[in-house]
């Protein structure tokens, strides 16, 4: 039967990824529920933008720490442990916030359910190679990226009507079922199957910096560190000019705003979907298309002449940047030996985090200097550079895997 499925519904069909997949899901709607109605608590009790800030820093935060310090306990620990306790610990949060009287301890139990976010998906993409044979992997990254895509669309939507309908406390508790369902979910997966063995640790900064010389001599996961960093660098000057292009440049108002948001959830979906068969035949060809495909989008965003061929532009960016995401995945994933994998999607999630985070910061005042438009326009012109580098990584990729048999 399964051979006239398409691959992705094959994948659904193995009992062990759907599990895996539906808790990736129940996961992701947490929290993304968990980021609105955190957001609105802390706004109505401080009305401080400086208390909203806080909370989003402390949310993404722990990636960042995770990666450079403590990224072989991905590796070292039980994933499926891991990922088990990365849930009941963010469950017990949120149980715990409605009982909580000032922002502090919002904040502070928000930074503690961050932890539980930035070891839940690098345990679940470094076992992921382990759960589905080497050809399905670039079809299963898709159908987790869809989920995370999903999940980016409907948990705001879902925690937006929770919060309107009876204040953030109901959310909280939704929430915490959530990350019930999900932990359910991943115990009954087999611990094997997420982890081919218990390495032998050498102590923890050993550890460490063997997922640092993992990076560093492995082509693939240097592409990742430096192209995507530097993709994300265009990323992030995006995220800030979105709202100023579609307000200002192309005058559409919050209308506006939320179409240009609109073409960019479609494209991710529709390049995430269809990057797996590309993958297949050629995965640092496919890249640097991928990446040179998100610099046309967002080239054409700056130049549109209204927001409905922006909206287009930003389709087609879309495209690119989903189909690139898996790209990512899948280089990590090949490129790193089961025993450092979990190292190395944290240590890379960091870097591309913290670029993210300077990008956000420097945006603001650019786009002031220059305007949006302009500043779209070096976002192109960085993701174009961006696919240059990959394309360097890539060649020497190939090189090295030709000369492993020699």
């Amino acid at each position: 039967m399964a051979g006239y499925l398409t691959p992705r519904l094959a994948l659904l069909a193995n009992a062990r990824f759907r599990l895996l997949f539906l808790a990736t899901l129940g996961s992701g709607l947490g929290n993304w529920l968990a980021l609105i109605a955190l957001q609105v608590d802390v706004y109505d009790r401080t009305h401080s933008g400086w208390w909203v800030g806080a909370l989003l820093v402390v949310n993404v935060l722990p990636a960042v720490v995770l990666g450079v310090l403590f990224g072989p306990v991905v590796d070292r620990i039980s994933r499926k442990r891991l990922m088990v306790a990365s849930d009941l610990g963010r469950l017990a949060v949120f149980a715990a916030l409605p009982l909580t009287s000032s922002a502090a301890a919002t904040v502070a139990l928000a930074a503690a359910a961050g932890i539980g976010n930035a070891f839940f998906r690098p345990a679940v993409l470094a076992g992921l190679p382990n759960l589905v044979a080497d050809p399905q992997l670039p079809a299963a990254n898709a159908l987790l990226q869809l989920v995370e895509w999903t999940t980016t669309a409907a948990g705001p939507l879902a925690g937006g009507a929770l919060v309107a309908a009876s204040g953030p406390h109901l959310a909280y508790w939704v929430n915490a079922g959530t990350f019930a369902l999900s932990a359910a979910l991943v115990v009954a997966i087999p611990a094997r199957l997420l982890q081919s063995g218990k390495p032998i640790g050498r102590g923890h900064w050993a550890d460490l910096a063997d997922g640092y010389q993992a990076v560093r001599r492995s082509p693939a996961l240097m592409c990742v560190l430096v192209a995507w960093s530097t993709a994300m660098l265009a990323s992030g000057l995006v995220n800030v000019a979105e709202i100023f292009l579609a307000k200002r440049s192309y005058g559409a108002g919050d209308v506006g705003f939320g179409l240009l948001w609109t073409g960019t959830g479609i494209g991710l979906v529709a390049g995430g979907l269809a990057a797996a068969e590309v993958i297949k035949r050629d995965l640092g060809t496919a890249y640097v298309r991928f990446l040179a495909l998100f610099a046309i989008g967002i080239g054409c965003a700056a130049a549109a002449p209204d927001v409905w061929v922006g909206a287009l532009a930003m389709v087609i960016a879309g495209m690119g940047n989903g189909a690139a995401v898996v790209g990512n995945i899948t280089y990590v994933q090949r490129g790193a030996a089961d025993e450092l994998r979990g190292r190395a999607f944290t240590l890379l999630m960091a870097a591309n985090y913290g670029v993210l985070g300077l990008a956000f910061v420097a945006a603001g005042p650019v786009t002031n200097a220059i305007g949006a438009r302009w500043v779209y326009a070096v976002a192109a012109a960085t993701l174009a550079v961006a696919a240059g580098l990959a394309r360097l990584f890539s060649r020497a990729a190939e090189q090295r895997s030709e000369a492993v048999p020699a």
